[in-house]
Parts: structure tokens; sequence; C-alpha cells
């Protein structure tokens, strides 16, 4: 080794992000579970916040299954050998880092469409608008997504097909560093912003709701706070994933001119970042309870029914007595 320093980026992967991903996935994925059931077999009428948030939850479900298996490669040491495993994994990351905070703004844009239309009677307040608009942006995130992949079949032919890199370190025809601005401008900014317009208009028209009524709450005064607090949560979770995955592609980059331990300390931030951006999929569920129309009520009555019925079938049952 031509350097000495100690290698903390090698150390974080096997003692952070393994118990950091085995974490997010056992609390994630019954979170998201419990949602997809509740949605499927609780949900009687859907309505467009349903369509949004069932899309949301599904692909935060997808997402916490790869986690397991990155959690044991990271634990042992190891590299994903199988590249299509590598390319799938890799894809399925992004998509839903994209489609999070994208589906978060339709989320937004619908709590403020039912503020200014409590009877729903807008075009965008059906279940149709909402299924279009949920296939046109997974067509979105997916060709945001695209060139990536194209990335990693040219990083994997240098590699022999043999070595799964993290977006950060990948290398081929297409400027890294100008792509990954571009995704973090497009994906994550840009929606970041719509979030935060949504929600201020949402403050603005309950505020004049308040003046014109002369009361000091309204009916729809949780929707803001909770778009309020998932704003914050995309602030806090992804800027630091994004700010350090930039810096990391330009420092690996030979015009930098740093140094290999001043690579591996960068490198190393831009790791503590990785699962902090992915706990969105550990905290998303519970959006779904307070967004959801109705929602915590009819699987909360759900679960009580089955109670009931399961002491019913308990109770119902002869008992078994001894011969004499």
């Amino acid at each position: 080794m031509g350097y000495n320093c100690l290698p903390v980026d090698d150390l974080l992967e096997k003692y952070y992000l393994s118990p950091s991903y085995g974490v997010e996935f056992c609390v994630g994925f019954l979170g998201n579970l419990l949602v997809v059931i509740g949605y499927v077999f609780c949900l009687p009428k859907w309505g467009s916040i349903n369509v949004y948030l069932f899309n949301l939850a599904a692909s935060d479900l997808v997402f916490l299954c790869t986690l397991p298996r990155l959690s044991y490669l990271y634990a042992h040491g190891k590299s994903e050998t199988n590249p299509y495993m590598c390319i799938i994994n890799r894809y399925i990351l992004h998509v839903n880092l994209y489609s999070s905070i994208l589906f978060m703004v339709w989320i937004s844009m619908d709590r403020l469409l039912l503020v200014m239309h409590p009877s729903k009677l807008h075009s965008l307040l059906t279940c149709r608008a909402a299924l279009v608009v949920t296939g046109l942006s997974w067509l979105a995130v997916n060709v945001q997504v695209a060139p990536m992949i194209s990335l990693m079949i040219q990083d994997h032919q240098r590699g022999n097909w043999s070595i799964c890199k993290d977006f950060a370190s990948l290398k081929g025809d297409l400027d890294t560093l100008g792509y990954s601005l571009g995704l973090t401008l497009t994906g994550y900014i840009l929606p970041l912003v719509g979030i935060c317009v949504f929600s201020h208009r949402i403050t603005l028209l309950l505020r004049r709701q308040e003046e014109a009524l002369q009361r000091q709450k309204t009916a729809y005064g949780r929707p803001v706070r909770v778009v309020r607090a998932a704003a914050v949560m995309f602030l806090v979770l992804y800027m630091p994933y994004h700010v350090m995955r930039n810096v990391q592609i330009a420092a690996s980059a030979d015009w930098a001119g740093l140094s290999q331990c001043s690579r591996v300390r960068i490198k190393a931030l831009y790791i503590v970042t990785r699962p902090v951006a992915f706990f969105h999929s550990v905290i998303n569920p519970v959006f779904y309870f307070f967004m959801g129309d109705h929602f915590r009520e009819l699987l909360l009555g759900k679960l009580r029914k089955l109670i009931r019925m399961r002491q019913t079938i308990t109770l119902s049952r002869p008992s078994v007595g001894i011969p004499t």
C-alpha cells in the first residue's frame, strides 16, 4: 500500500453499513408490509391519495428486500460477484430513492387540491388521474436512472464482470460528475422545492379559511404539518447523501489532485450518509397512517375484527374431557 492512513472506508462498510442495513430491513420491512397488506385487504374504496401511498409503500418494500444481501456481503468483506444482481440491486436502490420523493410531491399536491376542493370534484383527485400520474412518474424515474445502468455495464466490462461498485465509483464514457449533478437537480432538488411550495400554499389557504370562518382550527390542519415533516425529512436525510456523492465523484477524478488519504476520508464520509438517506423507507410508513383517508381507522378496525373472530373461534371449540 503506497500510503499510510487507516482504511476507514473498509471498517465503515463492515461495522457500520452492515448493521445499519440490517436494522433498516427489520424495522422498515414490517412497517411497509403492514401498509401494503392493509391497502390490499382493508381499503374497500381507493382515492387518489391511496394510489400514491400504495406505490410508495410497494417501492419501499421492494428496496428493503435488497438490504439483507448487502448487509451480509459487507459483514463478510465481500463484493457482489453476480453482475446481474449487482445491476438489479443498484437499479432498485436508485429508483426507490427518487420515486419516494416524487410520490411525496404528488401526495403534497393531492392534499393541496383537497384543501382547495373539499368535495373532491377536481379531476386530479380521481383514481384514474392518480394512476396516470403514477405511470408517468415511474417512466420519468426510469429515464433518470437509465444512464446509470449504462455506466454500470461499461464499468463491469472494464472489470471483467467481477467487481460491483457504488454509483460514485463508476467509470465510463458518460461524464459521471455531470450526470450525478443533473440527477441531484432533477431527482432531488426540484421535487424538494415542489414539496415546499405545496406546503406553503396549503398553509396560506388554511390561514385564509381560518380568517374567513373566524376559527382557530380547520379540518385540514394535520396535512400541512405532515407535508412539512416530509419536506424536513427529505432535506435532512437526502441532502448529506447527494452532497457527499458529488464530492466523492469529484475527489476520485485525476484533476482533483487529492492524496489517497484524503480520498479515503471523503469516501468514509460518503459511506456514513448512505444508510441515512435510505432511512426514509423506515420513516415512510408513519406518513401512511396520517395522510391516507381513514386508513388508520380501517386498519385498526380490521385488526380488532380479526382478534374478535379468533377469540370467538377459541371459545366455541368444545373442550376435550378426560374419559372416566
